[in-house]
C-alpha cells in the first residue's frame, strides 16, 4: 500500500468548548495519511495521475476556516468527510493537534475513515 501524506498543516480555527474560546482563533495542526496507488503517477511523472496534496491541504484549510467547532473530534470528522467526498480517496488517517494555551500540553485526536485496500 502506498500513502500520500500532508504533515504539519497549521490552520487558524474558532474552536473550543469554553466561552472565551468562541471569541478567538487558535491553531490546529493536521497530519493526514491517504492510501493510494502512486505507481501510475510515478510512471508518467504527471500530476494529473497523482493525488494532488496541495488540493488536499486546501480542502482541510477550507473546512476548518469555514467551521466553528467546540471539539477537535468534530473538526476531524468534518475534514475527513470532506476529503473522502471531494477527492479520489478510499481510506485516510487524520490527526488533529490542538496546543492548549497555558496548559503545557497538546490535545490530539486520530481517526481512520474509509476502507484500506491493497
Amino acid at each position: 500500500m502506498d500513502y500520500v501524506s500532508v504533515r504539519g498543516l497549521s490552520v487558524s480555527a474558532v474552536i473550543g468548548a469554553r466561552d472565551w474560546e468562541r471569541d478567538i482563533t487558535q491553531t490546529l495542526v493536521f497530519n493526514v495519511d491517504i492510501a493510494c496507488d502512486v505507481r501510475r503517477a510515478a510512471e508518467t511523472d504527471d500530476l494529473a495521475e497523482a493525488l494532488d496534496y496541495s488540493e488536499v491541504a486546501q480542502t482541510i484549510s477550507s473546512v476548518v476556516r469555514d467551521g466553528r467547532f467546540r471539539l477537535i473530534e468534530t473538526a476531524a470528522e468534518r475534514v475527513a468527510g470532506r476529503l473522502l467526498a471531494d477527492h479520489p480517496i478510499g481510506w485516510l488517517r487524520l490527526e488533529v493537534h490542538k496546543p492548549i494555551a497555558g496548559g503545557g500540553y497538546t490535545a490530539a485526536v486520530t481517526i481512520e475513515r474509509g476502507v484500506r485496500t491493497g
